[in-house]
């Protein structure tokens, strides 16, 4: 294996990705900066045994599909969270059921393993309203607002990993707000 850059003398994402169309060695750099963060995202998401498998197959696919990746676009986030939404989409099933079951039990998914995935983790009273608010979104809105609020993508950043126009992404966050804001204010109403 190469030896790769230091901390110090760390490559950009698009140079590794650039060195690995030759030596295929160099997109573990990518893959060492990002799949930590990717992990945090999909364990959120959907558990964190789910969590490596999202991982695994979203690097997978950007290794196979490095070639195409556009170095021009610098930030290789947006391309790894579109590839990671689009895996995640593969399971909507399993993230729908997931947080039902956390609104019916009231435990946190993150808490059963004995820990939280998540530091942000609040009380059950907050969760619990934002875990059914989310549950009830359309998966597209659903993917659109976390990238925004878990990852925090710019809207330029959120069109360019779902593919999806800039306009597009701008209604789709306004929709998924309005909604999540309106079933945490009939939470708040009722108790």
């Amino acid at each position: 294996m190469l030896g790769l850059p230091t901390t110090d003398e760390q490559l950009a994402d698009t140079a590794l990705i650039q060195l690995s169309w030759e030596e295929p060695e160099y997109f573990a750099g990518v893959f060492d900066r990002h799949a930590p963060l990717l992990h945090r995202y999909a364990a959120r998401r959907l558990g964190p045994d789910a969590a490596e498998d999202v991982v695994s197959e979203t690097f997978l696919a950007a290794f196979q599909h490095r070639h195409r990746y556009d170095v021009e676009q610098g930030d290789v986030r947006p391309w790894l969270y579109g590839i990671a939404s689009n895996v995640i989409g593969k399971r909507r099933r399993a993230e729908t059921t997931r947080y039902r079951a956390y609104v019916r039990s009231g435990v946190h998914p993150a808490e059963v393993a004995g820990g939280l995935v998540e530091d942000g983790v609040t009380t059950l009273a907050v969760n619990l309203p934002l875990v059914a608010a989310l549950a009830a979104l359309k998966p597209r809105d659903r993917d659109v607002l976390l990238l925004v609020a878990w990852v925090e993508l710019t809207y330029e950043e959120v069109a360019q990993a779902l593919n999806i126009p800039l306009g597009t992404v701008r209604s789709r966050l306004n929709r998924a707000r309005k909604k999540v804001r309106q079933a945490l204010d009939r939470n708040h109403a009722t108790h």
